[in-house]
């Protein structure tokens, strides 16, 4: 690449002899990036210097990007190491995260090196399935009925349909909806190590062509928003969406007033008060204090779908003092017992609807794939899915990491300070 080229190619686009998007057909991929950007920046006014300043080749960023300009850089941080008792994630793990959020790294290794002296955190994903949920239109609710019987007694034929487009995926389930003269199928797909939307999207379509032959019904979209991706939706937080994952701990109260220089009791409060019932009366569909911080910050350093981060963000925190019999002993101390200051504090996460993958999208990006490379989890697993199922296992580690640090700090009053020091 030469800047004569790129100027050559900019005059192109301005004489209208070219598209902006048509120029990787006549030059390399870096080539025409240079030239987008000298547009730009003759359109704007601005100077590029460090967008363009990438260190993968352009060609890298097909088919992730178009119209390409160069890289956005975020900074990078690590939390860890994060000890995890996964299904699929075992021992210490560290998690790379990228935010421009002064303090929330700080903030989530602080809460890893609690749940590190507390021996681990759990975590199990406890469902993985991504959906994708065309609608029709039918006649009349008559009509709806038909279809929806059919869809009951074919699931084996829109399967085989469905799963003729994918070496990989595996239709588990189709949810049928009705509402007046629309009818919605809700289709669940095993993505293994996959996010999965493009893979649930292909194959839908070909189901979707089948019941069309098959019955009265005709489609109207193949996404009809009872995915749901990438908007709030109760569904994805109540039947959950990509992999639902868990992860817990018990914390010593030594621990946690050494760590966090509070109680167990001062954080329940504060949970149950904020996270719980300030949830409800918001009417929120996250139960929780900071999850799509990290999240957010794992999915653009391992090279996730940003905009999933809505439905990550569908997170439940619990915490309680356990004591002695009161965990699984129903018979265990009660009334006037259970407000000694004996007890540990047990803190757990449940993110509904994570949707994470180790192939395809972002993941095969060069900053993001060594960042997989960190976790330990890049490309497919052996079994299939486990690799995602590590990620998700880790990030529920991160999350709940986050989730401590946190509310140990509004129980402390320290949440203004930290952020004074470290965020401003």
């Amino acid at each position: 690449m030469t800047d004569t080229d790129a100027e050559r190619l900019a005059d192109r686009v301005r004489d209208g002899d070219l598209r902006m998007h048509e120029l990787e057909a006549h030059a390399d991929a870096g080539t025409a990036a240079a030239a987008r950007r000298r547009l730009v920046e003759s359109e704007t006014g601005a100077a590029l210097p460090t967008v363009g300043d990438y260190s993968f080749p352009a060609e890298r960023a097909d088919p992730n990007v178009e119209n390409m300009i160069g890289a956005a850089q975020v900074p990078m941080g690590v939390v860890g190491p994060l000890p995890v008792d996964g299904g699929a994630a075992e021992g210490d793990h560290w998690l790379p995260m990228a935010t421009t959020e002064g303090a929330l790294l700080a903030s989530v290794n602080r809460g890893a090196s609690a749940i590190r002296a507390a021996g681990g955190a759990t975590a199990r994903v406890l469902k993985s399935k991504m959906t994708r949920a065309p609608v029709f239109r039918v006649r009349d609710v008559a009509e709806a009925s038909e279809v929806v019987s059919w869809v009951r007694g074919n699931e084996a034929s829109l399967r085989e349909a469905a799963e003729s487009t994918t070496s990989h995926g595996e239709l588990r389930d189709v949810t049928p909806y009705v509402v007046g003269d629309s009818v919605f199928l809700r289709f669940g797909y095993d993505t293994k190590d996959a996010m999965g939307m493009n893979m649930a999207t292909i194959a839908t379509q070909e189901a979707c062509e089948l019941l069309e032959r098959e019955t009265p019904a005709s489609l109207v979209a193949l996404s009809g928003n009872l995915c749901t991706d990438k908007k709030p939706a109760a569904i994805n937080a109540v039947e959950g969406r990509g992999r639902t994952v868990s992860a817990d701990v018990v914390l010593p109260r030594e621990l946690v007033e050494d760590r966090f220089k509070t109680t167990p009791e001062a954080m329940v409060e504060a949970n149950t008060r904020k996270n719980l019932v300030g949830s409800a009366k918001a009417g929120s569909l996250g139960f929780n204090a900071q999850a799509a911080n990290v999240v957010a910050a794992a999915f653009l350093a391992l090279g996730q779908d940003a905009a999933q981060v809505v439905e990550g963000a569908n997170t439940i925190t619990t915490l309680d003092v356990r004591r002695e019999g009161s965990a699984s002993d129903p018979s265990g101390p009660s009334g006037d017992e259970r407000n000694g200051s004996d007890g540990e504090l047990y803190a757990s996460v449940t993110l509904a609807s994570l949707e994470v993958g180790t192939v395809g999208g972002g993941t095969k990006l060069p900053t993001q794939s060594e960042a997989l490379d960190v976790v330990g989890v890049r490309g497919g697993g052996d079994p299939p899915g486990s690799n995602a199922d590590a990620l998700a296992e880790v990030i529920a580690a991160g999350a709940l990491a986050g989730e401590l640090s946190l509310m140990g700090a509004l129980a402390a009053s320290h949440l203004a300070s930290a952020h004074e020091e470290l965020g401003r």
